[in-house]
């Protein structure tokens, strides 16, 4: 497989976490959104949408959109499983990934960034706001659900991370890189320092990307 990434892309960084859990190891295509190399051929070839990651077989099949990948993979490859086995526990984990991926993620990516700042004339002190308004709610969100799951030990749900973890570290990272207090969820810094002890996490931080 070949995995089309962007290191400090909230999507890439997901999926890279979601191939190491499952043990995959996919050769590392960098696209450089820095330059809007996602929005120009060869890669529009690949990506008909223009964005990152996708995900290629060595028999030219192609998948992209994150989310999908990701449930792919716990459909092709279900150990270690990112899902409970309860239909409620999975509807459950699939909500607190849903918060990050369908409810803040997706009004903070670079994409709508630019708009915001060639059409609103949004400045870096703008852009801190607007994601850390919408980062905060969706953080408080979590926290509470967190702190109402009494059988929780030490992730976002049992003990074991699951797509809800998958989901929420790479949105970690990206509220710090707007400078948001993330002292104010404790629950969540838990789970960030449970799975940070992990390679598979550590493996897939931005930083440590071949394009980082």
């Amino acid at each position: 497989m070949q995995l089309y990434s962007f290191f400090r892309s909230g999507t890439s960084h997901r999926l890279r976490i979601a191939l190491n859990l499952k043990g995959l190891a996919p050769d590392y295509i960098p696209v450089d959104l820095r330059v809007d190399e996602q929005a120009e051929n060869p890669y529009k070839a690949i990506n008909p949408q223009g964005l990152v990651p996708a995900l290629t077989m060595d028999d030219g099949r192609t998948l992209i959109q994150s989310t999908a990948i990701i449930e792919w993979l716990e459909e092709c490859y279900p150990q270690p499983a990112l899902l409970p086995k309860d239909p409620e526990a999975r509807a459950h984990v699939r909500a607190l990934a849903s918060i990050v991926g369908c409810d803040v993620h997706p009004i903070n990516n670079r994409r709508i960034l630019q708009y915001l700042r060639k059409n609103f004339s949004g400045d870096d002190t703008a852009i801190d706001a607007w994601c850390g308004h919408w980062i905060t709610a969706g953080f408080d969100a979590i926290e509470t659900l967190l702190a109402k799951d009494r059988n929780r030990q030490g992730f976002c749900f049992g003990d074991a991370p699951s797509i809800a973890d998958v989901y929420l570290i790479p949105q970690i990272e990206s509220a710090r890189r707007f400078n948001v207090d993330m002292t104010q969820w404790p629950l969540i810094c838990a789970v960030e320092k449970a799975c940070s002890a992990l390679p598979a996490f550590a493996k897939a931080e931005p930083m440590a990307q071949p394009d980082a």
